[in-house]
């Protein structure tokens, strides 16, 4: 019996390879990318560890080539929604029961793996499959993956540590248990380490998972439910199961075995979830932990102090990069009247020097859009602004999906604050600027904190202390990730844990032990070393 008080060392976080021509990890993916592109796969649904086909099938295609099919996939059923949650259960008593050490050391596993033996196969599958450049890839599929892995087994000693004092005579501990029932994990296509984390962030605290994939990120998800297997991961702990998410959910949310959700996706369908658990609420076990990270509209505010070449960077990093399919990305932006004229040149200088094409050119900086619907929807916002009186597309604008899914990186100009693209979210290529009176500072900070509905990142540019501080709090519940001088995206596990709240969700801080704890249900265990045997008390002594 291995009875050693263990701590995992804090890890550090992983290096970004840099891809430059020549360098052994640009050979090495360049290869592994077409290898991929060079053959189509089957893959199956996965329930118990075992390999299910359905024959309900349909195609992963390349976002920048839409006529080059990477494989096919199988569906799930309602019967097969329902194995997994058998299957998953099945395995949960013994799961659960791992020491934590253990199930730690499985994730650390599948850390080694992805940084090592199958780094390019990742990055490769995130990049055809999601359409990312190499740097977008590495990391996201590479690095974020990682940390991820690495830096919960941290958090999860941390956790595991917190105890209650004892007095004397007693002693006193904390149990921190899995949930009662599964998790159902639900990931989105934007992010291969989201679809990593929404599973082993609640699977590392004992719990169990079914997983449904994002159709349009099925390849590199497949091949992550394959590592997790090599890591060592027993059968039944996760079960994936891509398929219809009406389909899905209709079994999930009527299981009484429901103990939570782990979600990423859009705002509209987390409160739906939200409605059908309250209505069911009767059938459940117990109450499900919901925990959901989802829109965005996140902005961009320049003090006329602010430099305006780091701001013009700013947007156009924020905005541009991955196409603008962040959670994070840069969408609205309020610049000063005395700044506009330069910041406008600098965005156009920056996106004349942008290339666009195929992700098998590591050269470009953009890609395409990852499907038909989000290129229509795209395209109908940029239309919106091209025939409105109140807006004006002053870079870009132009989309074609004759091959791939394309649209230039977009920039609008409003003259009403409140014009549709400055507050819906739109998840592509597009930033909408307001352009307000230098005088107009605060009151323009008040319109920021008003226009949306969400609170998810935002950033500010002042080179005035004073005004960057009032900036910062009259903004402080606008967004729960908040930059001074940078751009609004890029959160690094352990750096900045990730995560928004009003329209933007639950808030529960990816990237740290506040993820964790929530898939933790605490017992609080005492022990009395001599038990009393007199129910009396010595106040009830006479005097």
């Amino acid at each position: 019996m291995n009875n050693a008080i263990f701590t995992f060392p804090y890890p550090s976080n992983e290096p970004i390879k840099n891809y430059a021509p020549g360098s052994p990890e640009r050979i090495e993916l360049k290869l592994k990318v077409e290898e991929l592109k060079s053959r189509s796969i089957e893959i199956p649904l996965i329930i118990g560890g075992k390999e299910v086909f359905t024959g309900d099938t349909d195609k992963v295609v390349m976002p920048t080539n839409h006529g080059h099919v990477l494989a096919t996939y199988h569906k799930a059923g309602p019967e097969h929604v329902q194995m997994a949650i058998d299957a998953a259960l099945v395995a949960r008593k013994t799961w659960s029961e791992m020491p934590w050490v253990e199930r730690a050391s499985i994730t650390l596993k599948a850390a080694e793996l992805i940084a090592t033996k199958y780094r390019s196969l990742m990055n490769a599958a995130t990049m055809l499959g999601q359409g990312k450049n190499p740097f977008q890839a590495e990391i996201d599929s590479a690095c974020e993956t990682i940390d991820f892995l690495r830096f919960n087994a941290a958090y999860a000693g941390q956790i595991y540590a917190q105890q209650p004092k004892s007095s004397p005579g007693v002693i006193n501990r904390m149990e921190y248990r899995a949930l009662e029932g599964f998790v159902f994990a639900l990931s989105p296509f934007n992010f291969t380490a989201i679809a990593s984390n929404l599973n082993m962030s609640p699977v590392l605290m004992g719990n169990v998972t079914v997983w449904k994939p994002a159709t349009t990120a099925i390849l590199s998800n497949y091949y992550l439910m394959k590592i997790f297997k090599e890591a060592g991961l027993p059968d039944g702990v996760i079960n994936f199961v891509p398929g219809k998410g009406s389909t899905i959910g209709k079994v999930i949310f009527d299981s009484p075995d429901l103990a939570g959700i782990h979600f990423t996706g859009s705002t509209n369908t987390f409160q739906q979830f939200w409605k059908t658990i309250g209505n069911n609420m009767t059938r459940y076990k117990a109450y499900p932990r919901i925990v959901g990270e989802t829109g965005g509209k996140d902005f961009v505010f320049a003090h006329s102090s602010a430099d305006p070449k780091a701001l013009a960077t700013a947007l156009i990093r924020g905005a541009f990069e991955y196409q603008g399919q962040k959670c994070s990305a840069a969408s609205r932006a309020y610049v000063p009247q005395s700044l506009w004229s330069q910041v406008l040149e600098y965005m156009k200088a920056d996106v004349a020097d942008f290339t666009m094409g195929c992700v098998t050119e590591f050269s470009n900086f953009m890609n395409a859009v990852v499907d038909e619907s989000a290129f229509d929807s795209i395209a109908n916002y940029i239309q919106m602004a091209k025939d409105s009186k109140d807006a004006e597309v002053v870079i870009g604008g132009k989309c074609n999906k004759s091959v791939g899914y394309f649209i230039e990186p977009t920039v609008i100009k409003v003259t009403d604050p409140h014009f549709v693209t400055m507050e819906e979210e739109i998840f592509g290529p597009v930033m909408s600027i307001y352009v307000y009176a230098d005088d107009k500072y605060e009151e323009t900070l008040e319109l920021c904190d008003k226009t949306s509905p969400y609170a998810l990142t935002g950033a500010i540019f002042s080179q005035d202390r004073e005004m960057l501080i009032k900036g910062f709090n009259a903004l402080r519940n606008a967004a729960g990730n908040f930059y001074l001088n940078d751009k609004p995206t890029g959160a690094v596990v352990d750096q900045q844990p990730f995560g928004g709240a009003r329209g933007s969700g639950t808030n529960d801080k990816a990237g740290s032990y506040l993820n964790l704890i929530r898939w933790t249900n605490a017992r609080t265990i005492k022990e009395t070393l001599v038990s009393p045997v007199d129910y009396k008390y010595p106040f009830l002594a006479k005097d």
